[in-house]
């Protein structure tokens, strides 16, 4: 730990309550999802003193598996995945005793009336199961199902003495048509306030701080417009091609796994204005603003406003459709129509088997409008900029402009620069799932996704789709494994006199 490294522990109490006593129900509990993130992060909040004393988890999939088997099996994920080993920390024992499995057909009446007999049984032998937070963690063909037979059940009532709450994990929907028709089955069970859509890129502490960086120091927030901003570029490389999500990915390609959620979270959080306070209802509210400001391309203006292309082996992946066309990467430029945004563009990019996993933020300001230093003609400083880094090397730098010593006034860009682990130590930022996990067990929506969010996301994806499956869409590019992406994503770029900003990243453009 450094020598300005923050105790958080000595502060925790001060931020948060203790949820009220409950019980946390992963349907899918048999998944990679709840072995990687959903116990470990639960496991982590109960060795933090976040979780109340009457707390319990049912673990519900179709798997044939014992109680025991099944605690062997998340004590596995936390060891391999928990922020907090079990070794760091001696709850293990308390923790794992109030964990139960039930094994069920998703689709089977039956199945959910044995649950509510198990919930009352944990209700008494442990307490607080009367509240329920259910969280999804299928395939999204089941929602539908499982939503139905819980409110079948009866499990989905609540009073002013008892809360029911549900979790849905993305993707929300196929397009719009999919998502409009899946919040009307959720809506016809759960009320708007049960219903939290997680999208966990909102629970990074450094998305999170975004917030704070540009609503609670004053030096930013008035440079922050169209006035002093040349444009805003923000990226979400991933360094691993498909994995095991072939099947997944190939229906769904970038457009749809990474814009239609992440991208245009991060758009909205950049862009929106300051809420007159930190609630769900102030907070989203103001996101939705931001993306019904945002211009829809149009599906005649993809080959304008958009590159799509694919890494060159992803159709040799096992279970990727031959000759397919899925795009494995997608630049796009957006414009939002309001005083604040007028005339800056926005450059989204995101892709798989890039040359480094990255997410950032990049604020370019303008040039200064008038030069006194000399400079060979044609040559200009520099601009400033702004990185805000989300991951991995969580942070933030200001490049700006200062005088090279000696004779003249020649002048050299440097970055003034903050990392999280500089200032708070190693291992203190929590997973995201564990800040949204707990802030739903709060009741605290601030950071789901509504559902007019929701469908205003896909309104302004779906054009694109339907472009790039039409004529007017350009001819797919194609990029090396371990590129930055196309040449043609360069090329998109520069023909606005721009180049693609690496704030973040160690190393620098090459593509492919």
């Amino acid at each position: 730990m450094s020598d300005n490294a923050v105790d958080l522990s000595a502060v925790k109490d001060e931020i948060r309550q203790m949820p009220d006593p409950c019980a946390v129900i992963i349907f899918g509990a048999s998944g990679d999802l709840t072995r990687r993130k959903l116990m470990p992060s639960l496991f982590s909040l109960s060795c933090e003193g976040l979780l109340p004393d009457q707390f319990s988890i049912v673990g519900v999939a179709r798997s044939k598996m014992s109680e025991d088997d099944f605690r062997e099996k998340i004590k596995e994920g936390v060891e391999a995945h928990s922020r907090i080993k079990s070794s760091q920390c001696n709850k293990w024992d308390s923790f794992a005793k109030n964990v139960f499995y039930h094994r069920a057909n998703y689709d089977d009446p039956q199945a959910y009336k044995s649950l509510n007999k198990l919930l009352a049984k944990i209700d008494k032998q442990v307490g607080g199961a009367c509240n329920c937070l259910f969280y999804l963690s299928t395939p999204p063909s089941l929602y539908p199902v499982i939503v139905d037979q819980l409110g079948r059940a009866g499990l989905a009532k609540q009073s002013e003495e008892v809360w029911r709450r549900i979790i849905i994990e993305k993707p929300f929907g196929h397009d719009l048509a999919s998502a409009t028709e899946l919040n009307h089955q959720v809506h016809d069970v759960f009320n708007e306030s049960q219903v939290y859509r997680i999208d966990h890129y909102l629970g990074k502490e450094t998305v999170q701080n975004l917030l704070v960086f540009r609503f609670g120091n004053a030096i930013f927030e008035p440079l922050w417009n169209r006035n002093y901003i040349d444009h805003v570029q923000i990226t979400v490389a991933e360094e691993v091609g498909l994995g095991s999500r072939a099947g997944y990915y190939d229906t769904a390609g970038v457009m749809r796994d990474m814009f239609q959620n992440h991208l245009l979270q991060l758009l909205s959080l950049t862009a929106m204005e300051p809420p007159a306070e930190f609630n769900a209802t102030s907070l989203r509210d103001e996101k939705v603003k931001v993306l019904k400001a945002v211009q829809p391309i149009k599906p005649e203006e993809v080959a304008q406003y958009t590159v799509r292309a694919q890494y060159r082996t992803y159709r040799d992946e096992e279970g990727v459709a031959s000759g397919t066309e899925t795009p494995t990467f997608a630049a796009i430029k957006l414009f939002i129509n309001n005083w604040r945004w007028r005339n800056v563009p926005f450059y989204l990019r995101s892709g798989k088997a890039l040359a480094a996993k990255v997410t950032e933020i990049s604020i370019q300001f303008r040039h200064v409008p008038h030069l006194m230093f000399p400079l060979p003609p044609g040559e200009q400083l520099p601009p400033n900029a702004l990185n805000l880094c989300l991951q991995p090397n969580e942070g933030m730098n200001l490049r700006f402009e200062t005088k090279v010593p000696g004779a003249g006034m020649r002048t050299r860009s440097v970055d003034m620069e903050f990392l999280y682990e500089q200032d708070f130590g190693e291992n203190v930022l929590p997973d995201a799932y564990e800040r949204l996990i707990l802030d739903a067990l709060h009741g605290d929506a601030a950071l789901f996704t509504r559902s007019d969010e929701i469908e205003l996301a896909w309104s302004l994806v779906d054009p694109i789709l339907e472009g790039w499956a039409g004529k007017y869409a350009s001819t797919l590019a194609f990029y090396e494994l371990g590129a930055w992406g196309p040449g043609k994503s360069e090329e998109f770029i520069r023909a606005d006199g721009r180049e693609w900003l690496y704030g973040c990243s160690q190393n620098g453009a090459s593509t492919g």
